[in-house]
Order: C-alpha cells, then sequence, then structure tokens
C-alpha cells in the first residue's frame, strides 16, 4: 500500500483537519464524509474534496474495500461508539480526544482496538506543539532534576464562544469540561513527567455561565443582545445550534474547576481551568529537585530557574529559549499529527500519543469529576482492566 484512502465522521470543527490528509499526488486521499449536516457537508466539499462521496450516516462508510482509515472528528458523545464500529469493519482508526466520556468506554474502546489489529491514535496534538517538545526535551535530559510538583493553569478566555453556547454545556454531551478541555493539559503533564495520575480530588462549580434563560433562545433571537457581554453572532459551517444562549437552563457542567493529583512517583500536581477568564493562555510549570521550567507568553518562550545548590548544573545559568513559530493549526500541531497518522500506517510507525494515554487522560478527568461532584473525596484512578493490561502497551 503507497497511499492511504481515508473517510471522515464529522465534517465541521475538527473535520477542518481533513484537508492536510487530503493529497492526491501523495500518500493520502479523503474519499468520503460522513456529517448529519449539510451545512457541514457543503463545507467539506468546498474546502477539502470536492469530489469525495458526502454521506449522512456513517454507517455508509464502514463496509466500503476502498476505506482504509476513518478519522473519527465529531462531538465528543460519538467517539466510543464510532471508534468501535470502525474497528469492528476492520478500519484503522484516528480520533479526536477525549477517548470517550467514561472510563468504561475507553477501556472498550482499548479492546475494540486490540482485538481488531488494525493502527489507532489519539488526536493529541499539543504533544506537536514546539513549547510542549522543548519542555519535554528539558525535562528528559534531567535538567531541572527529578519532578517533583506540577502546577497547571488554564485560562479559557473564549470559553462562552467555543463552550457555553452550544453542544459543549451539558453533561450528557461531554460529562465534564475536565474530560472535553482538560484531557489535553492532563496528558501533557502525564506526557512530559513520563507518569500516569494515581489519585485526584477536585472542586468545581458552575459560578458564571447557566442560568434561568430559555433552552431554545439564540443569540441572534435575544432581546438582550446588543448589551449582553456573551453575545456571539458567529456561525459555524454547520447546521447545529452554535449560538446558544450561554444563560440557558439545560447548562449543567462547571465553567471553574481545579483539581489535586498525586501521581506515580510520588509526583503532586494541580491543575486549574477557568471558562470565564478575559485572556486566553496555558501556563505550565514543571519543579524539579534542581529546577523549574515554565511556557510564558502563550507558549513563545520557555524560562528554566536553576537552584543555587545545583550540583549536576552548577554551570548552567537561568536562561529562557525562545520557541520557533510553526506553520499550520494548534501551534503547527494540526499538520504534524495528521502526518504521523499516515506513517503510522505505512511505515509502522509509533505514535507518539498512544492509545493507552488517551485512557488515561479520561481516566483522570472522570475521577476528577466524581470528586467535584461528591463532596470533593479523594478518588483512585482506576487501573487497566486485566484482560486488556498487557495488550495495550
Amino acid at each position: 500500500m503507497s497511499q492511504i484512502r481515508i473517510a471522515v465522521i464529522g465534517a465541521s470543527g475538527r473535520g477542518q483537519i481533513a484537508r492536510h490528509w487530503h493529497n492526491p499526488e501523495g500518500n493520502s486521499v479523503v474519499v468520503a464524509a460522513a456529517d448529519p449536516s449539510d451545512g457541514a457537508l457543503g463545507w467539506f466539499s468546498k474546502n477539502v474534496n470536492d469530489k469525495a462521496d458526502l454521506v449522512k450516516d456513517y454507517r455508509q462508510l464502514l463496509d466500503r474495500a476502498d476505506i482504509d482509515a476513518i478519522a473519527v472528528l465529531s462531538p465528543d458523545f460519538t467517539h466510543e461508539q464510532y471508534v468501535c464500529d470502525a474497528f469492528a469493519a476492520g478500519k484503522h482508526v484516528f480520533t479526536e480526544k477525549p477517548l470517550a466520556l467514561s472510563i468504561e468506554g475507553c477501556d472498550r474502546m482499548l479492546r475494540a482496538w486490540v482485538n481488531s489489529g488494525r493502527k489507532f491514535m489519539v488526536g493529541f496534538n499539543m504533544r506537536y506543539m514546539n513549547s510542549m517538545r522543548v519542555m519535554k526535551d528539558a525535562v528528559d535530559s534531567g535538567m531541572i532534576g527529578e519532578v517533583k510538583a506540577v502546577w497547571v493553569r488554564h485560562f479559557v478566555g473564549h470559553g462562552g464562544e467555543w463552550y457555553f453556547h452550544d453542544w459543549h454545556a451539558t453533561r450528557n454531551n461531554v460529562n465534564s469540561l475536565l474530560l472535553q478541555k482538560a484531557s489535553h493539559d492532563i496528558d501533557i503533564i502525564h506526557w512530559i513527567t513520563g507518569r500516569y495520575g494515581k489519585r485526584v480530588s477536585a472542586f468545581g462549580g458552575m459560578d458564571y455561565y447557566g442560568g434561568t434563560k430559555s433552552n431554545d433562545l439564540r443569540c441572534s433571537s435575544c432581546a438582550d443582545r446588543h448589551t449582553c457581554v456573551e453575545f456571539y453572532e458567529g456561525e459555524r459551517p454547520s447546521d447545529n445550534k452554535m449560538n446558544q444562549c450561554a444563560f440557558r437552563q439545560e447548562i449543567d457542567v462547571e465553567d471553574n474547576s481545579m483539581l489535586m493529583m498525586e501521581m506515580e512517583g510520588g509526583i503532586k500536581a494541580s491543575y486549574m481551568q477557568c471558562h470565564f477568564s478575559p485572556d486566553y493562555d496555558r501556563n505550565y510549570t514543571f519543579i524539579g529537585t534542581e529546577g523549574r521550567i515554565e511556557n510564558l507568553d502563550t507558549h513563545k518562550k520557555i524560562i528554566v530557574r536553576m537552584r543555587n545548590r545545583s550540583r549536576r548544573w552548577k554551570n548552567l545559568a537561568d536562561s529562557s529559549i525562545d520557541v520557533k513559530p510553526a506553520q499550520g493549526g494548534h501551534g503547527g500541531a494540526d499538520p504534524q499529527i495528521c502526518r504521523d497518522f499516515v506513517d503510522m500506517i505505512l511505515l509502522d510507525k509509533p505514535p507518539i500519543a498512544t492509545p493507552l494515554a488517551g485512557r488515561m487522560s479520561v481516566a483522570v478527568g472522570c475521577a476528577a469529576t466524581e470528586s467535584l461532584r461528591n463532596g470533593n473525596r479523594p478518588v483512585d484512578i482506576p487501573a487497566l482492566p486485566e484482560d486488556i493490561k498487557d495488550r495495550v502497551f
């Protein structure tokens, strides 16, 4: 096989990364897309491949012999079923994060994967960002000694526009934003430290969004649209309601949350996520026995601070590292992760992010959600079931 034929489930939103796979003269081509929305399919035809087969039911793609791989880029609550069905049909699979809405759902997906004999990649594109790679390399080199503490602050400055005007704002669709939004951050904590979470406790609440407005109220028809600070009139390329009122009654996911995590090796980690911050930024700090490393300026600079008593690196001064800019979505990560998916299939190249990493990120998010909704008690992270424990490493 010299060219991978890919079909996409979910033609809008993250479905836009499909353009990185469509290279008819190269080693991958996008041959089909499935989405219930006419608007999304129309956008896909115009911007990705106007010759692609467009269907509304994803099941029409599964039995096609001319499709080698399925990319699941649809909303979170669909991932589990779509991925399992794709593996049952003998396809290679790429899925966006989070893997599923529950730990049990993740384990079901892992079983489907190992039983299929196909390839599987999770869309942890932050592992491909230059700033994260700089920090990973520095920690792996031993520059800051043995990591003992991790602090992460996530200021979600577009929280209303991205999460509370649409399907993300209800538990049935996302379980918690500690899965949907924090899955990246939890994974980066795991990846850079090289350790997984063991136990977590969390706090959170609906401190800003949600309220008493009608569930069918949209910004475009709201009487308060000229004065509401959360007014959003933009429409994404789909027929879904993407500008629902951010203060509607059905909203039941936390917009402000934080967790504390005990990790393998005794590492202590904390994470804070706020969706009504005035700015957007992710700040990561890793503290080791000989120093600390932190990203600044929205991933454009990394700083390193050394302890005066450091022996191993006694000649290394405090420093800062300018992160090289990269072209493409998510700081250049999107084209790289798409290329790695193709290389994984054609060249048997191991993925940077394993399916197990996807499961463990969800496991921490689910345990933290259980904690914050049940008196903030500590919750242990469940281990892999015995029947797949030795098959997914």
